[in-house]
């Protein structure tokens, strides 16, 4: 499978997921035109040490305030009661 049609996408999904989990990229096909291409997403390298202690590092530098379960638990509500009101239970 080279390629594949707007109309196609329903139809043959599994075996698009299928060409991509070879490896292989397909052309998407609008109206006789190619206006995309589907490729395989690369695959993400695990974390190591490293990067835990840079991000650990990070996190430190942005010195945010700790707070507890319960001063969450009360900023949550309050943008909940801001964004949708005093009808949610």
């Amino acid at each position: 499978m080279q390629y594949i049609t707007t109309t196609e996408l329903r139809t043959k999904s599994k075996e698009l997921v299928k060409v991509l989990q070879e490896g292989h990229s397909v052309d998407l096909i609008h109206r006789s035109k190619v206006v995309g291409e589907f490729k395989p997403k690369k695959e993400a390298k695990p974390l190591t040490k490293k990067d835990i202690q840079d991000l650990k590092k990070l996190a430190n530098q942005l010195d945010l305030p700790k707070l507890s379960y319960k001063e969450r638990e009360r900023r949550y509500r309050k943008h909940l009661m801001e964004k949708y009101g005093q009808g949610l239970s």
